[in-house]
């Protein structure tokens, strides 16, 4: 009953190199923590998000380093949810930065699929997108790469983002996002 998220440094020729990350999520937690690790022997911790109120529809995550130092909030923006996913990303002394899916078709596409009867309990199997902004500016982005398994590509652009952090919600992206 985990989720399992293995994060890959990039190899340079399009295959994973060696391992950045290892998450293991409680499936049915009543109040979400989750914790990355720097190795599947979950000795040292890289960072780790949790949940600021048990239910809230637009709740916020606080991400720590390893020492419990703040590193970072992220959340879910209700309204411009409801037709696409949106999240805010906030790093200290840094702008905002929005996180949304790519396409607003496939956003809707996803949403419809969730409501047909029977279907809406497959797994989704189209590839889905979502780009990290500040003021319009790409500065990241998550890739979905393999139709029925979850293989992701995260792609960070700007050196001044805390990469723990967008791990951090790149797993969210994923064990949050039917919540």
């Amino acid at each position: 009953m985990v989720n399992r998220y293995e994060i890959f440094a990039d190899d340079g020729r399009g295959e994973p190199g060696p391992l950045v990350a290892f998450v293991e999520q409680k499936r049915m937690a009543f109040k979400e923590q989750v914790t990355l690790y720097r190795d599947q022997n979950k000795g040292l911790v890289l960072a780790g998000f949790k949940a600021r109120k048990v239910i809230d529809l637009a709740g916020a995550y606080d991400v720590t380093a390893h020492d419990g130092r703040p590193i970072g909030v992220f959340g879910k923006v209700f309204g411009k949810s409801l037709l696409r996913s949106t999240w805010r990303l906030d790093q200290p002394d840094h702008p905002p930065i929005t996180v949304s899916e790519r396409s607003m078709a496939m956003a809707l596409f996803r949403r419809i699929w969730d409501f047909l009867p029977w279907i809406g309990d497959l797994p989704f199997p189209w590839k889905y997108h979502f780009d990290f902004t500040i003021d319009s500016t790409v500065v990241a982005w998550f890739e979905k790469k393999t139709r029925f398994r979850d293989h992701y590509v995260v792609v960070i652009e700007d050196d001044t983002l805390d990469r723990r952090l967008v791990l951090a919600q790149a797993v969210a992206l994923d064990a949050l996002q039917s919540r």
